[in-house]
């Protein structure tokens, strides 16, 4: 699952937006995209937990396998990581 010790080594980095100067001119997504390598490596900050939150009752809403998916996109398998959602 990703990288054992990325949650360690790794900062977290989160969106950046659009100015809101610009953003009030439009109806568009604001938030900026990360590239493929800045996703693969915050993938890789999955913690790898014994018994993941992110899989029970209160964790994805929609029963994503997060740690699953998390590791498919820091091993660059875009194709598989869809497949998993689907």
């Amino acid at each position: 699952m990703g990288k054992v010790t990325g949650f360690l080594e790794i900062d977290r980095q989160v969106h950046k937006y659009q100015p809101a100067s610009d953003r009030i001119r439009h109806f568009r997504e604001f938030t900026l995209p990360m590239s493929d390598k800045e996703v693969e490596k915050q993938a890789a900050r999955c913690m790898d937990c014994g018994i993941p939150f992110c899989h029970g009752p209160t964790g994805c809403p929609i029963h994503n396998q997060i740690p699953d998916w998390n590791d498919l996109v820091y091993n660059g398998d875009w194709d598989n990581a869809i497949r998993n959602l689907h």
